[in-house]
């Protein structure tokens, strides 16, 4: 296994047991981490984003990846997240892809892709259907997950 599998293997499976130390130390301190939902996180940002999803999820997070490609300075993979979203508790499954980009062996930027519209159909249901795929609500989803983000950081200073 090469020490960027290494790094993609030891992100995956610390997210999916909840062991936010072992998810900081695969990040480069100053990480960029882009997605459809947050935008772009910097820094401190990318392991607090993971601590909030994981203490939101409840234990009911699963993950499933199968990691592409790796290289010394790149590398990807595919993975799904399945868990309940909201109050209603709506089933999601999320599947994604991910480009990594790596500086002294550690992920300094990872590019998370996947439909925000299938993601929002899942998520707000009918609603989500209707209006997921327009930009007027993913710049709302994006702005609420921002402002989550923001709250929790606040909250655990």
């Amino acid at each position: 296994m090469t020490p960027s599998e290494k790094i993609i293997h030891q992100l995956y499976t610390s997210i999916a047991d909840g062991t936010i130390s072992e998810i900081e130390s695969c990040y480069n301190p100053n990480v960029k981490f882009h997605d459809p939902i947050f935008g772009t996180l910097k820094g401190p940002e990318v392991p607090k984003m993971w601590k909030m999803l994981i203490e939101k999820s409840k234990g009911n997070l699963a993950i499933e990846y199968t990691i592409i490609k790796s290289g010394p300075h790149k590398g990807s993979a595919q993975w799904t997240a399945t868990y309940t979203f909201g109050k209603n508790k709506r089933p999601i499954k999320n599947t994604i892809h991910s480009e990594f980009y790596f500086k002294d062996g550690l992920i300094i930027k990872q590019n998370d892709n996947f439909d925000i519209w299938i993601w929002a159909k899942q998520a707000f249901g009918f609603s989500g259907f209707l209006l997921g795929w327009t930009g007027y609500m993913q710049n709302k989803i994006h702005q609420k997950a921002k402002s989550s983000l923001n709250d929790y950081i606040e909250t655990t200073l």
